[in-house]
């Protein structure tokens, strides 16, 4: 039996610290290799570690809710394995997309066909693997569909690269793990989504003078979250700082709902996800911008920073509160790119596999409150940006179109921006383009 130390992770170049917000394992129980051993936030994002190796937690040296500084032992675990990683943390960041242009054809016919299916739970992955299957571009459905040959069926960096060779040869790739057949696309707005149920993760809290003034049954104190903490700080900062003014415009998403509809089954049956309205929403934000790149700057003083790239922050709503990941250079990527940083980062986001550089560098952000039925909405500027665009729910609706009364797909899109260097004018006319591009949808754009 050798120890293997457990270490406090620097998940970003600039963090010096973490609180360890919960411990997945406690002394004396059994961990395996790549299951979450515990939770820890820092002031940018809150992250489930992995265990480095599996074996018996022997020792924690730290409890929860405390906070300790990066490279500190935290845990000890006895394994019986000859070597295990000890700098734990989530998988790094995909790399990124090297070109514009369309997406490149699927290798193999074969293994384009394969059935996909949602992550299997309990199936865990090294962040080996994780890394490998992003710089490849091997969304998480068809990873689900490598069978393993390590502990429990688990995919191993050979089996990965075996996979891959035989992908680039064109060769049928090997038996897929049974699967259930995919679903049919969903309605274009799903009915009763239910929201993540933030307060089931807040601790209970015995203040005193709030407990007198607050007394049980009839109220409970709990104890805001650090993600809860940055974003209420984050949020009273933007008010403070930027004159916010919105502007809201009509959107006929009726072509757009066409598109999506029509290519819902290939679409998922290729990528291993289903076909949202995000990636065209977010396409069309991008080439909005690239024709207003005031809308994709910030302010410093009196000077104004214009950005020579599109960072592209998607708002997230999580158990644990609402996070902003980030997709690096969206105007490198083509529909079917955006599409897929979009479901990752949404994903990661929710499982807490984020790290702090992916929710970093924004220059715009788009909050989709449409989900949970939300109509219309006015969103706070996500500093140090200049804008935020907000889309409402797409629902079917009566219009009048050249006297005539239709029914169309219509959403109600909410454009917050700071008016020290964004006027009406400018402001309008982004929202308008961005409505435009969407009215005027060409199908030929999902591939």
């Amino acid at each position: 039996m050798s120890k293997i130390d457990v270490v406090m992770p620097q998940l970003g170049e600039s963090l010096t610290e973490g609180t360890i917000i919960k411990w997945h394992k406690k002394p004396g129980e059994k961990v395996k290799k790549d299951e979450t051993l515990l939770e820890i936030s820092t002031d940018k994002v809150d992250s489930e570690i992995p265990a480095p190796a599996s074996g018996v937690v022997t020792k924690i040296l730290f409890p929860e809710q405390k906070t300790v500084e990066v490279r500190t032992v935290i845990a000890e675990i006895e394994t019986d394995e000859d070597s295990a990683v000890v700098v734990l943390g989530p998988a790094p960041a995909a790399a990124k997309q090297p070109a514009k242009g369309p997406a490149p054809p699927p290798p193999a016919p074969v293994a384009a066909q394969r059935p996909v299916s949602a992550p299997a739970p309990g199936r865990f992955y090294s962040p080996l693997v994780l890394t490998i299957a992003r710089e490849e571009g091997i969304p998480m459905a068809e990873l689900e569909q490598i069978p393993g040959t390590g502990e429990g069926g688990r995919v191993s960096k050979k089996d990965l690269q075996s996979y891959l060779e035989q992908r680039k040869q064109g060769a049928p790739a090997a038996p897929a793990r049974s699967a259930p057949p995919s679903q049919p696309a969903q309605p274009a707005q799903p009915a009763g989504r239910a929201a993540p149920r933030i307060e089931s993760t807040l601790k209970h809290v015995d203040s005193g003078e709030l407990a007198a003034k607050y007394p049980p049954p009839k109220y409970e104190i709990l104890q805001m979250s650090n993600v809860l903490l940055k974003m209420s700080e984050h949020m009273m900062k933007s008010v403070q700082t930027s004159p916010h003014v919105w502007g809201v415009h009509e959107c006929d998403m009726t072509r757009v709902d066409t598109a999506r509809r029509r290519n819902a089954e290939s679409f998922e049956r290729r990528e291993g996800f289903k076909l949202t309205f995000m990636p065209f929403i977010c396409d069309a934000i991008v080439k909005a911008l690239k024709q207003f790149p005031l809308v994709n700057s910030s302010i410093e003083g009196d000077k104004i920073i214009l950005k020579k790239m599109i960072n592209l922050g998607i708002a997230v709503a999580t158990e644990n509160g609402l996070i902003v990941p980030v997709i690096k250079d969206a105007d490198e990527k083509n529909f079917t790119g955006l599409g897929r940083a979009i479901n990752d980062l949404g994903t990661r986001a929710r499982t807490k596999k984020l790290t702090p550089a992916e929710i970093e560098r924004g220059t715009f952000t788009v909050t989709n409150y449409g989900g949970f039925g939300t109509v219309s909405g006015v969103p706070i500027i996500n500093q140090p940006q200049v804008a935020i665009l907000g889309t409402g729910s797409i629902e079917k609706r009566a219009v009048v179109i050249n006297d005539g009364i239709a029914v169309r797909s219509i959403g109600y899109f909410t454009l917050g921006f700071d008016h020290r260097i964004v006027d009406g004018a400018l402001g309008g006319s982004f929202l308008e383009t961005v409505v435009k591009l969407l009215e005027n949808f060409d199908d030929n754009q999902v591939v």
